[in-house]
């Protein structure tokens, strides 16, 4: 099985996915009667858009909102892989997705982006009895701003690893950042914030990493620094998941994330959005390192290494409480903020689904998101699922069909029921998508997150929020 990629950048896989067995509710509209159609167009800001229509058109539209890009190929997408994109056509779905206008946090663009392309649909196409938002990473966070931008566009939406806290998630990573910094290169060139050379701050920044790694000492404060950025123990699909006791093999799988992902975001990521939002858009003012720590999950792994190097954590949380805080720019809070913070406020059904073992876009992200929900007024709209593996964004196709399944026999009944229990979510993806690689599906709470997003009502940013 390849893998579903979305950091083309730092890992570039795709995802497999053999035909599924998927609904097929109407006949095809006079649009698409002769056979399967794709049209590619260019809306007015220069983003590209596709839309795909089988013969056999089930009246569904899938809305496809792909992840972040680096650097400047932009094509149009529909599905997470070509594969699964002939598979849900020869099932009777229609296809749609755009580039967006550019590449990176374009959330600005992607949003009118992506109605845009909706309207290309209803107008080149005709009207879908059935229109459900989707996308993975960036693309899951796209697909929860629909929601907010144009609630009655969509009758369902289903987030993949999405960034369902955006304001939080950067947070996070700039804590994760804080720790490398203060602890393992203290009088190293690494500037977290403010980053005028994304590239020579990576490359300074995978050799501190790979400093660290060489010794006890640095390997405990790896583990230190992925505790309050919230990384799971368990994050690189390539190995099997470490014992719970087993602290240094899962010291190595987060030594893995931190140079596949958290690093490459850390300065190439920070730069391009801060270069988009016009400054330092995270903070750590008033935060309690101390009180990250004893909160996380991780903090046995980080004690037990602490103790195996020799080291004193309590002189490196001093030594943390001392440091310099960074305060954040409040226009470049407030333009993340605008693009996007999810308000929570739904209106359709949601089923947002998660790995276990995700390092970029951590679980927690989703404690996050319930949490905007809950604080909206109501959760019953809301379903999140989670399958046992490591990787971001790594789904087997099979997952991803009963995803889809799910949410439309939610549409159709009206009601969640057991729909998105682990036992029915596996079934269907054995039998949609049978292959080496079962389906994960399990029952599973994350973490609570280490830094929830909090921007006041009036958009204005607050360093002790």
């Amino acid at each position: 099985m390849r893998r579903l990629s979305i950091v083309a950048a730092v890992a570039a896989s795709t995802l497999l996915a053999a035909p599924v067995a998927l609904p097929v509710a109407l006949t095809a509209p006079a649009a698409a009667a002769t056979g399967p159609i794709t049209l590619d167009g260019t809306l007015p800001d220069g983003a590209k858009y596709r839309l795909e229509v089988p013969a056999n058109w089930n009246g569904t539209l899938l809305l496809w909102s792909h992840g972040y890009r680096f650097g400047s190929s932009n094509p149009a997408e529909t599905s997470p892989s070509p594969a699964m994109g002939a598979a849900l056509l020869g099932q009777g779905y229609a296809l749609a997705g755009s580039g967006y206008a550019s590449t990176g946090w374009a959330l600005d663009s992607a949003v009118p982006d992506q109605l845009a392309t909706v309207q290309q649909f209803v107008t080149q196409v005709g009207q879908p009895r059935r229109s459900i938002a989707w996308g993975a990473s960036l693309g899951g966070l796209v697909t929860g701003s629909l929601l907010d931008a144009a609630p009655r566009q969509f009758d369902g939406a289903v987030p993949l690893c999405g960034v369902l806290d955006p304001i939080g998630s950067w947070n996070q990573g700039l804590d994760a950042m804080f720790v490398v910094k203060t602890l393992l290169a203290p009088g190293a060139d690494l500037p977290i914030v403010r980053i005028t050379n994304p590239l020579a701050g990576l490359v300074t920044g995978y050799q501190v990493l790979d400093a660290a790694q060489a010794t006890a000492a640095g390997r405990a404060r790896i583990a230190f620094a992925a505790a309050v950025g919230a990384v799971p123990t368990w994050v690189d699909p390539a190995v099997p998941e470490p014992a719970p006791l087993d602290f240094d093999a899962q010291e190595r799988t987060q030594y893995t994330a931190f140079r596949s992902s958290t690093l490459p975001f850390a300065f190439l990521g920070r730069a391009e959005l801060e270069a988009r939002a016009g400054g330092v858009y995270s903070w750590n003012t008033g935060v309690d390192y101390t009180r990250q720590l004893l909160r996380s999950p991780n903090l046995p792994q980080v004690a037990a290494l602490y103790q195996q190097a020799g080291l004193s954590l309590p002189d490196d949380l001093a030594a943390l409480g001392r440091a310099p805080r960074i305060a954040a720019d409040v226009a470049a809070v407030d333009y993340l903020a605008r693009n996007h913070e999810p308000t929570g406020q739904l209106s359709v059904p949601v089923l947002a689904v998660h790995t276990t073992g995700d390092p970029l876009v951590v679980p927690s992200q989703e404690r996050a998101y319930a949490t905007f929900v809950h604080r909206a007024g109501d959760t019953g709209l809301l379903r999140q699922v989670f399958t046992h593996r490591a990787g971001h964004c790594n789904f087997t196709g099979g997952e991803l069909v009963a995803a889809l399944h799910a949410m439309e026999s939610r549409l159709d009944a009206g009601h969640w029921g057991d729909l998105t229990s682990p036992e029915v979510l596996n079934a269907v993806a054995a039998a949609a998508v049978p292959g080496p690689v079962a389906p994960a599906y399990l029952d599973y709470q994350p973490a609570l997150p280490a830094r929830l997003g909090c921007v006041p009502a009036d958009q204005r940013y607050r360093p002790a929020c």
